[in-house]
């Protein structure tokens, strides 16, 4: 399972976008998807590059240096209903942490592409709760 209901955190507060990538790493590395090294690595990532793709969503990951850091392939999403200041002009409103091992990123990306390439997927995933998350990400569909 890819995106786990204990790792979903619906209704969250604004707060510092290094605190929120801190605490993606340490759930990351708590839960054994990472080495605690992974949570530097999306900060470092975040430096070089804004993870903001657009629509309300940011896709906190790390540096390709440190794919050697993960274990195995996980996410962390976030909902923030009021937008996370990312960077720029917009808020983020859904924060997906991204840990994959080898490629298998690839599939998460598209996704995510496909779920949130609109403000309506964005605005239908802000009426959800954990279960319906988890299996949205899932499935096939």
């Amino acid at each position: 399972m890819i995106l786990e209901t204990k790792n979903i955190f619906i209704n969250q507060k604004p707060a510092n976008k290094e605190d929120i990538i801190r605490k993606i790493g340490d759930i990351f590395s708590s839960q054994g998807y990472t080495n605690e090294y992974y949570t530097q690595a999306m900060l470092d990532k975040e430096k070089v590059f804004n993870t903001y793709i657009g629509n309300g969503v940011a896709i906190p990951h790390g540096i390709e240096e440190a794919k050697k850091h993960i274990k195995k392939t996980g996410l962390v999403l976030m909902t923030i209903p009021e937008g996370q200041d990312w960077g720029g002009s917009e808020k983020a409103r859904v924060i997906i942490g991204i840990a994959a091992v080898g490629d298998e990123h690839l599939n998460v990306l598209q996704k995510i592409a496909m779920e949130f390439c609109t403000p309506d997927g964005v605005e239908k995933l802000m009426t959800l709760n954990e279960q319906e998350i988890s299996e949205l990400f899932e499935g096939e569909n």
